[in-house]
Order: structure tokens, then sequence, then C-alpha cells
């Protein structure tokens, strides 16, 4: 039996009802926490919700990015040291400075309790300061989900040139990324797919890079939440999950291929997350109407009902290292189309009808054909359930984490107060 440890886990940002940083904190610091570890969470803005066993400790940024506020200019009396000085004029120049002004803070914060830790865990931040955490004698894992190296290509690729210029200065972050990432030890990715893609855009060597796929809280996600399971799905509604309205998430594609859905079949689409401008003129011009409803915000038990409650769940991504959602969709039992891009074949395997990215005809296809099949709905719905009870558990998750937690331990020599 091996002795608890004590982790001090980090994330720039863990926004707690969508996207993955979030999600992977609250659950992996729970389960950590259930198998008798002593976690502490260290987050910046917006902070994660966590389950009973962590601790948060707050490391707070300017917050320059929060909802309904974004790109605010401090006042005077918010600034307390040159690191906020710093962040402010990034932001000024373009640059998304989060991952490196929280990486300094945390050392920081880390430098005055470094005896009080064994390891340290940054989830995705990969700031230059997490270089220094080695000399404080800490071991440290670094989580990469995908390197954000992909969402720059695809992002770029959609801009015209002006905008594209903008654009690279925001994107600056992803050198720095790439650079701690290879001088950052361990490193743990979802998937095969981000695992080749981590190896390339950042010049990782193969043997560093440990595949702990992702988990899902099947107490939440099932489908008899919203009474699914008594009363039957929402006819003709059709559900996805969009954590960030950006180009990635293939958002635009989906629209496209549920307005011509919609001259022949009466169906309604529900897109969980905050619509940008951009979406909205997009949905206006497609004459969607009430035909497609935008929510956020959703509490855990209202999110994971919403996905219960559709007859036809979609992953219309460019690309995804390991999508949480996917799996929450397959937990669901709601049937699956996805991307035929990043590692949603690996995730979803046998469970999900695939299609090629950015296709509208194939995806409409593909929708049609499910809104018409009952009995094909029920077989991708039988998989998904039998694939997320034999693959991807939280508890699971986090023992593997912890192994390779004690691994690097042991690779640093470091002695136990």
């Amino acid at each position: 039996m091996t002795r608890p440890l004590r982790i001090a886990l980090l994330s720039y940002r863990s926004k707690p009802h969508c996207g993955g940083q979030g999600v992977y904190v609250r659950h992996l610091s729970r389960e950590l926490s259930a198998l008798g570890h002593r976690v502490e969470v260290f987050s910046g803005q917006p902070y994660p919700g966590l389950d009973p066993g962590p601790v948060l400790r707050e490391v707070p940024s300017l917050d320059l990015y929060r909802d309904g506020d974004p790109f605010r200019t401090p006042r005077l009396g918010e600034y307390r040291d040159w690191t906020d000085v710093l962040e402010t004029v990034m932001m000024w120049g373009g640059a998304f400075p989060e991952p490196l002004t929280f990486s300094i803070r945390a050392l920081r914060a880390l430098a005055a309790r470094a005896h009080e830790f064994d390891v340290v865990h940054d989830n995705q931040g990969l700031g230059y300061g997490m270089l220094g955490v080695r000399r404080l004698g800490l071991p440290l894992v670094t989580s990469i989900h995908h390197p954000i190296s992909v969402d720059k290509r695809i992002d770029m690729a959609s801009l015209g040139w002006l905008e594209a210029l903008s654009r690279r200065r925001w994107y600056g972050f992803v050198r720095m990324q790439a650079r701690v990432a290879r001088r950052a030890g361990p490193l743990i990715t979802v998937s095969e797919s981000s695992k080749r893609d981590i190896c390339r855009d950042f010049r990782v060597r193969r043997e560093l890079v440990h595949i702990v796929p992702l988990g899902v809280d099947t107490r939440v996600f099932s489908p008899g939440q919203g009474g699914a399971a008594q009363h039957g799905r929402v006819p003709g509604r059709i559900v996805t999950v969009a954590s960030a309205d950006s180009p990635l998430k293939g958002l635009p594609t989906l629209l496209r291929a549920v307005a011509k859905l919609l001259t022949e079949r009466d169906v309604h689409l529900v897109v969980i997350g905050k619509p940008s401008e951009a979406t909205e003129r997009q949905a206006a011009q497609l004459s969607l109407g009430t035909r497609v409803t935008f929510t956020h915000g959703l509490a855990d038990r209202q999110f994971a009902a919403l996905l219960a409650s559709a007859e036809i769940a979609v992953v219309p991504s460019m690309y995804e290292g390991f999508s949480l959602p996917a799996v929450e969709h397959m937990a669901s039992g709601t049937p699956l189309v996805a991307s035929r891009a990043g590692a949603l074949p690996e995730v979803t395997g046998d469970a999900a009808v695939l299609v090629s990215p950015g296709d509208v005809e194939e995806l409409a296809a593909a929708l049609r054909r499910l809104h018409d099949s009952p009995a094909e709905r029920a077989r991708l719905s039988g998989r998904a359930l039998l694939r997320v009870s034999e693959r991807f558990a939280w508890p699971a998750v986090a023992a593997a984490t912890a192994r390779l937690y004690q691994a690097a331990i042991a690779g640093t020599g470091q002695a136990r107060c």
C-alpha cells in the first residue's frame, strides 16, 4: 500500500459547468481525495466548483476576461504587484496573458509552502513559471488535453489577413507552452491522437507522454435523467455542446445542416453554450428562428437532463483532443453523430455515426437517417452505454494519474517529510 500523497493541482482557469478544464479539475480532485490523497486545487478565475474532499486555494488574477465584461481595463486600486501590470499590458497588446501570469503567481504560492507537497500537477497551463517548480524540490506532472497549436491552425485558416495578424498575437502563448512542455517532465494526455499532435507540434519525445483517458460521472449522466427513461425523449430534439464558440467546434456546419433538415423534417436544435455574435447572425441568416435555442450556465442536473432528453446528439468539431461532451452524450444513451476528426473516432468507437468535419451535406444526411430510424438510434444508444461502462470512469482516471505521480516522485528521488 502506497502512502497518501500531498498534491498541488494547478489550473489557470476552471470554469465549473462547461469547458474541459473545470470538469477535469473537479472530478480528478474528488477521486484522488477518495483514494486517500490530500489535494489542494490552486486556480485562477473562474474558480472551479469542487466536491467535498479537495481544498480550493484561490490564486486571483485581474479576471480580464470575465463574463459580461471581457477585455476590461482594471481600476488603479486593483493592481497588487508587477504581475498584474504585466497581465494588463499583455492584454492591451493583443496577447493572452493568463497561462504566463498564473504560472508566476502559482510558483510564488508554492514557494512559500513547498515542504507541504509531494508533487505538483499543472493542468494545461504550461507557463514559464512552471520551470521553477523543480527548483523548489518538487516533481512536476503536466496535463495537455491537446496542444492549442491545433486550435490556432484551424482558427487562423478561417480569418482574413488583417484579423489573422491580430489573432496571431493572441496565440503567442502557444510558443511558450511548447518550450515548457519539452522541459516539464512527464506529460499526461487523453488520447493517442492528442499524443501524436503534442509530439509533432511541441517536439516532445513520445516516451515522455502518457495516455490517461478522461471519465464521466455516471451518477449524473445517464439515460434516466429528466424522466427520459419513463417518458421518452423529446421528438425531433437535437442537442450539441459548444463550450467555446470558436471555429474548432464546428457550430457553423451544424447550423447549416439543421437548416437543410428543417426543409423536410420537424426538428429543433438546442445549443448548450453562449453564442458569438457571428453565430447569432448566421442563425438569423438561415431563418432558424425558434428552431434553434441557445442556453448556458446550467447546473449539473439541468445539463444532464437536457442531454438525456434529446433524440440525437452532435459533436461537429473540426478537431477534438478527447471530447468530454461526446462521452457525456454516450453516458446519457443519446445516439451520437460526431466528426471523423482528432480523437473522436478513438473515443466513440462503433458507438457513433462518424461524418467528415465541415461537410454540411454528409452531416444533414446522417441526422436525417437517425431521425427516421428509431431502430438505429436504439442500437447506437446501447453501444454507447456499454462503451462508457467499459472505458470511461473517473476512479480509474485518478488511480492511473496517482501512479504517474508516484513514478515522477521516484524519478526525482524526493525524500518525504
